[in-house]
């Protein structure tokens, strides 16, 4: 199901984008429920699907353990049934491609009493532990061997137990949440990630018969059940993928209309992208329009007229996948902002790449970078590697305001969260193609 490529997107630059976009599933809620799919007595059926590389993995994996899988990448559905589960020990080739991998550890550890898992993948941004999974796992009852690869084991039915997650991190949440469901007895987490995806998880599993309750809070109380079954669940939308086309459409001086959005998740965004200047308008069909000629594009300061500052967090702050986009609309427009990244300790490292483009960025630390915008098409063309999914996708914000022709290389890394990215930005008036280098 996943071939490996090598390609390239090729820009030139300098078109303002304009036209409607359907914004897919949630790539970050699409993972951890094809994981769970894997814990119903049924079959599980998931409705828009995004088509991007790290669902194929997903579902990849899945296969691998003896699941039967139906794609239709049409109907943007996948059925899945789990009872034909053969074995508890994930390939190791396919646990390095993803990150979300380590999540079949809480989903299959109520099917079998030892589950193997690899260290998992998945882009290099800085320290992501693992500890806040494993802690939470030893409290429920879990064994886990200090090996390589991972060993989690059981003995009988694991039991509830009160739980203080050391950080917020949305896949121990989805981890333990998915061992807790099947646990014995009552189970409290507490300091637990509430973003809109965990939410869409913790909803699907009720809706296989799980008793989850506090969900989009940051505490959690489970009552263990015995089954779970089948049922049809849809994926919520991708606002990180809908606000990066915002923030292209920005950039370029253009305008879009963006179809299959949620209220909440975008007035958390709202924040970040009015104090760029950013406006947008919603109606009552979740169809969201921006226009750049209806908004002054200017960083707006502090009321104290302290110079603006953005920096990310857990929901509902300023999320971290959001950031690099938002850095290079920042370059677009007119001010100055600081951009303060609180989460990863190499999320910022693509800025190299933007200073190189005569984007007039300092960077003051590996966190904290201050970018002084200086209007449309202040970027100069270049050549560039796309170093993870969210930067990757920034570098082509970056080669559609640039002056000549971008060259960004491994772009098979950015298809992992964009689906169709060359075809979607083409749509609305971009000159951009992909070249396959290998295959």
């Amino acid at each position: 199901m996943v071939k490996n490529i090598s390609s390239k997107f090729i820009i030139n630059g300098g078109n303002p984008l304009h036209g409607s976009h359907f914004s897919p599933g949630n790539k970050n809620a699409a993972l951890p429920m094809i994981a769970a799919a894997l814990m119903a007595d049924g079959v599980v059926e998931l409705t828009n699907l995004p088509i991007i590389r790290d669902v194929q993995v997903m579902l990849t994996l899945a296969e691998e353990l003896g699941a039967k899988v139906n794609l239709d990448c049409v109907a943007r559905k996948v059925v899945i049934d789990p009872t034909t589960l053969k074995t508890d020990t994930l390939p190791q080739e396919l646990c390095s491609k993803i990150r979300t991998s380590i999540l079949f550890a809480g989903a299959l550890i109520s099917r079998s009493e030892r589950v193997v898992i690899s260290p998992p993948g998945g882009d290099v941004i800085g320290l992501r532990r693992l500890d806040t999974h494993f802690d939470g796992f030893k409290r429920l009852g879990m064994e886990i061997p200090e090996n390589i690869p991972f060993e989690f084991r059981r003995k009988g039915r694991l039991h509830g137990a009160k739980i203080l997650l050391d950080e917020a991190s949305v896949t121990a949440t989805e981890n333990l949440v998915m061992a807790a469901v099947k646990a014995e007895g009552h189970t409290v987490l507490f300091n637990t990630a509430c973003e809109p995806h965990v939410v869409n998880l913790c909803n699907m599993l009720n809706g296989m018969g799980a008793r989850i309750t506090g969900v989009g809070t940051n505490r959690l109380e489970i009552d263990g059940v015995e089954r779970l079954h089948g049922g049809s669940f849809r994926i919520m939308p991708d606002y990180i993928e809908s606000a990066s086309f915002i923030a292209a459409a920005a950039a370029t001086r253009g305008s879009i209309k963006i179809e299959n959005t949620e209220e909440e998740d975008f007035l958390v965004l709202q924040r970040p992208f009015s104090r760029l200047g950013v406006q947008w308008t919603r109606d009552e069909n979740g169809v969201l329009t921006f226009d750049s000629s209806q908004c002054e594009l200017r960083i707006s300061n502090d009321v104290s007229g302290a110079i603006a500052k953005i920096d990310d967090g857990i929901w509902p702050a300023v999320p971290s996948d959001l950031l690099s986009v938002l850095i290079v609309l920042a370059t677009q427009v007119d001010g100055i902002v600081l951009f303060f990244e609180k989460m990863f300790e190499s999320r910022l490292y693509f800025i190299d790449n933007l200073i190189g483009m005569g984007a007039h960025i300092v960077q003051c630390d590996p966190h904290r970078i201050v970018v002084h915008g200086s209007g449309k098409n202040s970027l100069k063309s270049t050549h560039m590697l796309s170093p993870d999914i969210r930067a990757g996708m920034a570098l082509v914000l970056a080669g559609l305001c640039a002056k000549g022709t971008t060259y960004i290389g491994n772009a098979e890394s950015i298809d992992r969260g964009y689906e169709s990215l060359e075809k979607s930005l083409s749509d609305l008036g971009a000159d951009i193609k992909r070249e396959i280098i290998s295959e």
